[in-house]
Order: C-alpha cells, then structure tokens, then sequence
C-alpha cells in the first residue's frame, strides 16, 4: 500500500518525529528503525481515516490561496467556519491539503 506522508506534519506527526530523533541522538533507536516507525505511522494514519472515521463537515470562508501542483491541492482559509452536525468552530487561518486516494492504490 502507497502513502502520503502528509500527516507527518500534523501535531502528533510532528511530536512523533521529534521524539525519534532525540532518541536515535541518545542511541536508544537506530536511523533506519526511526524511519520504519516513520513509514508505519503513515500507514496507520492512512488506514485510520478510511475506516474509522465517518463524520463529515463542511467548511466555509475567505480563500485566499490555492494551489494545484503534483496532484495536490493546497487551500488557504481565512476567517474558516467548520460545521459539523454537533457544533461549530470559527477558525482565523486553516490550511487544507488534500490528495486523491486514487493515487493510493497505484
């Protein structure tokens, strides 16, 4: 199965790198083991929002940037209102990215 490493940037995806560096810096971890964590984590993140999510919202504000480059498309939201069936959410600045599943499966 072919992944994005998209959610490495994410907040826990962030938190997870910088754990595995400063462990592979103490010796606790090897290079090449972090980086198969790193792969497993993309697979995980992938195959969690496919199955276990079923939520939907909608989203509505100011674009004031995008972008289609690679088959990604990149959006910048200001003043963003995320809408679900149970609350809402008023955002100043969001950036979305998002890429064809399709390309997955390739």
């Amino acid at each position: 199965m072919a992944t994005f490493e998209l959610y490495r940037r994410s907040t826990i995806g962030m938190c997870l790198t910088d754990t595995l560096d400063e462990m592979v810096q103490n010796g606790t971890l090897t290079p090449e083991l972090a980086i198969q964590v790193l792969v497993q984590f993309d697979k995980s993140m992938t195959e969690a929002l496919e199955t276990q999510v079923k939520s939907k919202v909608s989203i509505k504000g100011h674009l004031h940037t995008y972008r289609f480059c690679d088959n990604v498309w990149t959006f910048i939201l200001q003043d963003a209102l995320f809408k679900s069936e149970e609350c809402q959410e008023n955002v100043g600045r969001v950036k979305i990215v998002a890429c064809d599943s399709k390309l997955l499966t390739q």
